[in-house]
């Protein structure tokens, strides 16, 4: 009875095996050109796929996330080598590749835009609003072309009173998300030019 439990259980890990191999493959291609727009060209993604001794529950192999962050290093475990804003860019690109067959319904992204400016900000941006086209996402950033794709912004401060930090969240309104895309376009002092491309950025008329 035990072998033939064994035997029936190696059937069905091969044809696991077989089905990660293939999704390995293409999901490391697609990993890997989203890399080269998200500020980390020449990266490579690859989907490691460790062989065990012995069957075990999760099948004939261990799964490891590796990664090459620049060209001409050599991939190594994703959670090792990749810096926080790394880690996060290749998580979004990740979730948005795999977003057809997800089952979390919210993603959390905090400092997606460690290292990232300009074009590359207005990449990870629209990424993360196709994300929430389907999930319930929320994102972390000091980048006014991130923040300008979300669909709602809350601004977050700390405060200090009486030897104690507060922070505070603040859900804004549309005149609200002017000033504050304003505010991290242009600084302390809000002028009627960054108001103006703040407003732009918004589609606020």
């Amino acid at each position: 009875l035990e072998d033939a439990a064994r035997a029936a259980c190696v059937v069905e890990a091969k044809k696991l095996s077989a089905g990660r191999k293939k999704a390995a493959a293409q999901l490391a291609e697609k990993v890997t050109a989203a890399m080269q727009n998200l500020a980390m060209g020449g990266g490579v993604f690859e989907v490691a796929l460790r062989v065990l001794e012995e069957p075990a529950a999760h099948g004939l192999e261990d799964v490891e996330f590796q990664v090459a962050a620049h060209k001409g290093m050599t991939p190594q475990p994703l959670g090792k080598v990749a810096s926080g804003g790394e880690l996060s860019r290749i998580s979004l690109a990740i979730q948005t590749i795999t977003s057809q067959v997800a089952q979390v319904p919210t993603l959390i992204f905090d400092e997606v835009d460690a290292g990232i400016g300009g074009r590359v900000a207005e990449i990870v941006g629209k990424l993360i609003r196709d994300l929430g086209r389907k999930h319930q996402v929320m994102c972390i950033t000091h980048l006014p072309q991130v923040a300008a794709c979300g669909d709602q912004q809350w601004q977050v401060a700390k405060s200090t009173a009486n030897g104690k930090v507060a922070s505070k969240v603040t859900v804004l309104d549309k005149k609200a998300r002017v000033e504050e895309i304003a505010r991290m376009l242009g600084g302390v002092k809000i002028t009627d030019t960054t108001r103006k491309a703040a407003a732009e950025m918004l589609d606020i008329k």
